[in-house]
Formats: C-alpha cells, structure tokens, sequence
C-alpha cells in the first residue's frame, strides 16, 4: 500500500535532517583543522627563515667550497656555457710554436742572457674576462695588424717586467729583481720594455710569414688595461701565453689578438695541417701550367680609337664614313681583353689581311 504524498515527503525531510548535520559537522572539523596547522607553520620559524650567504652562493654556483674546481654549477655554469663558441684556429698553434723558437734566439740577443722560451697554452676568451684577470703592475703594448686593419696586444706580467730590467741594467744574476713599490716606470725603463716589445712583434711577424705576409707595428706602452681597450668587453679574443725563463728568473708573457683582427685570414688560420711549403701541391701547380699554356685567347687588332658624341652615333647610317687617323704604315694595337700586347704593321699574306708584330708591350703589374 502506497503511502500518501504528504507522509512520504515527511520522511525524506527527516532523513535529510541528520545528513545535513553530519556534513556541517565535518566542515567545521576541517576548518579547525586547517586553522591549527597554518598557526603551527606561522609559529614555525624553521619554516619561514631567510637564507644565509652560503645558501644563496651555493645556489648560484658560487660556493666557496668549490672556488678552485674547474666545473661551474648553478647560474655559472648557464652563463659561462656561451662564453666563446668561436671557431678553432688549428694554424695559430703552428704559428705560436714557430714563434716560441724565433723568440728564444731573439731574446737571448737582446738580453745577451740565456734565455728559455715555453708556450704554456693558446686559450679563447672574453676580452673583459682577460683584463680583468691581469694582476698589477703589468706593461701592455698596443700593436696594430696594418694589412689587418686591426689592433692587439702584448702583456708583460710584474715578474717579466723586473727581470727584465734588472737584467739590461747589469743586475747580477744571484740577485732577486727590484720591486717598483708602486712608483711609476722611469723613461728608461719604459724604452727598455719598449724595445722588447719590438722584438716579439717582430718574431710573430716571421711566424706568420709562411701563411700570409703581415706587418704587426708598434703604437704605445700601457700601464693602465682600460687606456688598452682594443675591443668591447664581449668580444672573443685569443691568447697565447709563454713561459719565459732568464737564468732562475722570468715571468709570463701573453699575446692577445682578437679574432676581429684575424678575420681576413680565418680561412688560411682554418687549414689543419701545414706541409712544406704550407698546403702547396706541386703536382697540382705543374698540371695546372700545362693546362694554362694550352688555354685559347682572343686577340684584337685596333687600327683606331675615337671619341664622337652620342648624337654622331645616333646620326650614323648604312653608307655614313667614318674616316679614321691611321696611315697604311702606322703601329696597330694588338689587344688581348683591355691589355695591350702588341704593337705591329698591318699588311697581306696570300689573301687574308695580316698584321706583323713589330714590338712588344712591357706589362708592368698593376698594384
């Protein structure tokens, strides 16, 4: 038996009663819940602290524990990552190793000492990471490329520099170099270094004559690396560093050069290896002489050259003469291209027109 609708809908609200109740019940328990642990995290200074140094460099990267190890971590490792993505210049290594060996001989006569030259390494950097890596004092020596149209440089680190002076200035060689105290170099001693420099821009010429003739000249002494800007602070840049020794004395000696100023001959200095007579083939030379000897020119004989206006030329028509100055004895031009080659007399020969050659043209080599 069915009951009535009045009694039915009774009983739904009675059962949805104590449901309702439950539910309320619950989400007041989770709102207490909530409220206890937000005061237990607020109330929790472990949780809330600011980090300390340590923290903050470990997480960069810069952890003091990790200052002498080779393997950047952090923000370090991200920027350093695209610090010089250059190309290799395998040729500079032959060019700096032939240069270590001319710069032996050569120092030894300007200090008239003995004289040991090491190349210690041939790196890529930034230039302002460079600079800034140079200790105090160091002498810089600005040189300019002149068929490179480009400038680099020459350092000589303290220890070179009193060596160095001392040894031109008759130091005995059981004494340890005269420190500068921080005065400034005399005029004697800056024409000293001066000459020294001129002696290794001379030497990296010769190492870079059997590649490409260059001329690398001297501008001026630095003392100070930001009146020595050669470059923007991001530019890539190579240097070669070399180890000189001067009877238990010495210092370090480094080459820069930007690889701005190696530009025009990046595809010589991208050559893997150097042969005799540096990546020549004889055979190759030979054949292609053969070949040359062989090859078909065009020549042109020349009676006469005008000058006439456009409207002449334009007025020009079938029958129109056009007289020429050239007499049945004169020198005709023998053309080859927009060379002269010859000079000779126009005649016959059976029944064709000839030309006998009389003299031939010097070609002088245009520069």
């Amino acid at each position: 038996m069915t009951p009535p609708p009045s009694e039915e809908n009774d009983d739904i609200e009675a059962l949805k009663e104590p449901e309702v109740s439950k539910v309320e019940e619950k989400i007041s328990d989770d709102q207490d819940q909530l409220a206890a642990e937000w005061e237990e995290m607020t109330s929790n200074t472990e949780a809330t602290r600011v980090l300390n140094q340590d923290e903050i460099d470990s997480l960069l990267g810069a952890d003091s524990n990790q200052k002498g190890s080779n393997d950047d971590t952090g923000l370090d490792a991200i920027l350093n990552h695209g610090m010089v993505t250059n190309d290799r210049l395998p040729m500079l290594d032959v060019v700096f190793d032939r240069m270590m060996r001319l710069l032996s001989s050569s120092l030894r006569n300007f200090t008239s000492d003995n004289v040991e030259v090491a190349l210690d390494n041939v790196s890529s950097v930034r230039f302002k990471d460079y600079v800034d890596s140079l200790p105090a004092p160091a002498m810089l020596g600005v040189f300019k490329a002149d068929e490179w149209e480009n400038s680099g440089l020459v350092t000589l680190d303290s220890s070179l520099i009193f060596s160095t002076i001392d040894i031109l200035l008759g130091g005995r060689r059981d004494s340890a170099p005269t420190k500068l105290d921080g005065r400034p170099f005399t005029t004697i001693e800056r024409n000293l270094l001066e000459g020294m420099v001129r002696v290794v821009l001379n030497d990296l010429s010769s190492a870079f004559e059997p590649i490409t003739p260059v001329n690398f000249s001297f501008e001026r002494l630095e003392t100070d690396p930001k009146f020595a800007t050669i470059a923007r602070p991001s530019n890539a840049v190579i240097v070669a560093k070399f180890r000189i020794e001067m009877e238990e004395r010495g210092g370090l000696l480094d080459v820069l050069i930007p690889y701005a100023t190696l530009e025009p001959v990046r595809e010589l200095l991208l050559q893997m290896f150097m042969g005799e007579k540096f990546g020549r083939d004889a055979i190759w030379e030979t054949h292609l002489a053969n070949e040359l000897w062989k090859t078909e020119v065009e020549l042109t004989a020349v009676l006469d050259e005008q000058t006439i206006s456009l409207g002449k030329i334009f007025n020009l028509k079938k029958g129109s003469s056009l007289p020429l100055d050239v007499k049945s004895n004169s020198l005709v031009d023998i053309k080859c291209g927009n060379i002269k080659m010859f000079k000779g007399v126009m005649g016959r020969k059976a029944q064709n027109i000839a030309i006998k050659i009389e003299k031939k043209l010097n070609q002088e080599k245009k520069q």
